[in-house]
This record gives C-alpha cells, structure tokens and sequence, in this order.
C-alpha cells in the first residue's frame, strides 16, 4: 500500500499539477493525503478525485489550513480535529482507520518568532497532539502520522544550519516539541531508514531555492513499532515541485511504502 502526503498550498490552485502528478505516476498511489487547502469543504474537488477511484474525506477552512484523506481502500471511523471545539476552529487534523491502521494527516502550525502568540500556540498544538494521543491510544497500535509538521527536526534536515539558526522551524523549542511527540512511540521513518541523508521537502519560492536545493525537511511519515516493520520505502518525489507550469507548491510529496500482504 502506497500513502502519499502533500501540502498542496491551495488545493484550487494546485488542482491542475496534482492531477497531472497522479497521472504521470500512473496512478500508483492507494492513499493521498493534502493539507493546506485554503478551501471549504464544498469547494474541495471532489469529482475530480472520484473519477480515480478516490473516496475523500475533507476538513475544509476558508483561506488557511485544511487537511483531506483520499483513499482507495475504504474509510473507516472518520474523526475530524481532536473532539474539542476549541482546538478544531482550526481545520489541522483529520484521521481515518484504512485496511487496519490508523492514519492522521496533520497540518501542524507554521509558528512564528519566539515570544509571538503564534510561536506559542506552535507549541501548545504539539502539546494537545499529544495528550489525543495518550487518551486514544498506545504505542503498541499500528499507528501512522503523516503531514506537515512545520519543524526540521535537526541540523541535517536543513541546508544551511548557519544560515537558519534561528529561524521558525529549526528553534530548540520546536524541535524539543518534535522531540516529545516521538518519544510518546514514534519513529521518523525517512530518518530511520536514510540516517545520513540530506532530502528536504520544502523550498522556498524565491531566488530559485529548488534548483539550489537551498529546502528543509518538514513534512513526515511517523510510525509506531507494528507499522515501521511493515514500511518497504519512503521517498519524496520531486516532479510536481519542479515544474514551471502549472505553479508548483512549495512542497513536495512524501510517500512511503507499506506491506499489507
């Protein structure tokens, strides 16, 4: 089973490359996970997504933020946020039981400088992330995490350490925070499995940054023990964030590949 994560910045303006991505895969992909919508729900395409045999579930917000799982294996127990109407204002989290795992598709907070209400609510997300967790479930569950989670975990997973020191998404604090969530029992798959790799995810939209490969590595898969010895490869496929038309997000997709046999 193939699962996909990609922050599409925009499912409507991004419409048109992903469905030209699907289709330059081959279609190969059972599970597609999208976060960044910036679009309600009724606004999200889903005929579009139908017509490949993808049955959506969406937690749309106009402008901001916004997560959806497309599947072709079916969609079990659909939960959108975290159960408290406070958290969910915003539409960051979504999950779905599919063919016996648990899949969440998170769109963390991007932050902001240290101090700033947002720098504060980054954190304090992380911290509600957790405690679902702990009430929801255990490590022993086949469990997978996937989305943005708006962190280059260590100095690796940027391509100048010097050059970001500081920055949001690469502060201690973030990182600590990233820290916590996996010792709750989880395991960075792309790091596990490439420890000395420099693979980034996103890159920047100006001075030609994906060319420079001048990115940071900030979307993820993250797996509890039962699912990582089922995961055959995790990569990042590069094709519709170099494109010049149509306009590229400024992510690219993440996929990891699960045995289900």
């Amino acid at each position: 089973m193939k699962i996909c994560t990609y922050n599409v910045n925009s499912i409507r303006a991004r419409k048109d490359l992903v469905l030209q991505w699907l289709d330059h895969r081959g279609q190969d992909l059972d599970i597609l996970c999208l976060q960044e919508l910036k679009a309600e729900d009724e606004f999200f395409p889903f005929p579009d997504f139908e017509g490949l045999g993808y049955a959506c579930a969406v937690s749309g917000q106009k402008a901001y933020n916004g997560v959806a799982i497309c599947s072709k294996p079916p969609l079990e127990d659909i939960r959108k946020g975290f159960g408290d109407a406070a958290w969910d204002e915003q539409k960051r989290s979504i999950a779905a039981r599919i063919s016996g795992l648990t899949l969440y598709n998170l769109y963390v907070p991007h932050g902001g400088e240290r101090g700033q209400d947002k720098f504060i609510f980054k954190l304090e997300w992380y911290q509600q992330l957790i405690r679902h967790l702990e009430q929801n479930h255990t490590p022993d569950d086949p469990l997978l995490l996937v989305g943005d989670f708006n962190v280059a975990h260590a100095d690796i997973d940027v391509y100048s350490a010097e050059a970001l020191s500081g920055s949001i998404g690469t502060m201690p604090e973030e990182r600590e925070a990233f820290s916590r969530l996996l010792a709750w029992g989880l395991t960075d798959v792309f790091r596990t499995l490439h420890p000395e790799s420099r693979q980034f995810t996103w890159w920047g939209y100006m001075g030609g940054a994906i060319w420079r490969d001048e990115g940071m590595r900030i979307d993820y898969a993250l797996a509890t023990a039962p699912l990582l010895e089922r995961v055959k490869e995790i990569g990042v496929d590069l094709w519709p964030r170099k494109r010049r038309s149509p306009t590229p997000s400024d992510h690219a997709p993440l996929f990891i590949t699960l045995d289900v046999s």
